[in-house]
């Protein structure tokens, strides 16, 4: 691979209680465990930068397939929900659901879409295999 860009953070302080920070000071933020995992809540954790980061990514992968058939997207968006819990062996794992809205195409063919982006975006190469990803097409 012939790396384009790459990105630098640094996580300080407690783990999922602690501090994130870009390299570049772009993203600078503390961070709290979600109170559903016994946590104050009262910073972000790393499920809602996953989400936000795929769902760019995401959103611009579509975007990119889109052009390439020269397909109007229109008021198209992508949400994710990244969830965690525990796995079989001790440990965490994740799980994703993204919903595409693309209002103002024909659902088979917004579908065609997310698809072929899903196999275009990095987030969904990354994750592929490794934990599940639903993708959900909606019209509105």
């Amino acid at each position: 691979m012939a790396t384009l860009y790459t990105a630098e953070a640094i996580a300080t302080g407690a783990g999922r209680d602690g501090h994130a920070r870009s390299v570049d000071g772009r993203i600078d933020l503390d961070l709290a465990t979600p109170k559903e995992m016994g946590g104050s809540g009262e910073g972000a954790n790393p499920e809602q930068l996953f989400a936000a980061g795929y769902a760019t990514c995401f959103h611009s992968a579509l975007q990119l397939v889109a052009r390439k058939e020269r397909v109007e997207l229109g008021d198209s968006s992508v949400g994710a929900r990244v969830g965690i819990g525990p796995n079989d062996t001790g440990g965490f794992e994740l799980d994703v659901t993204l919903e595409v809205v693309i209002p103002d195409v024909e659902h088979a063919k917004a579908v065609e879409l997310v698809e072929r982006a899903h196999q275009v975006c990095p987030y969904s190469n990354a994750t592929r295999g490794n934990i599940p990803v639903e993708l959900v097409v909606t019209d509105d």
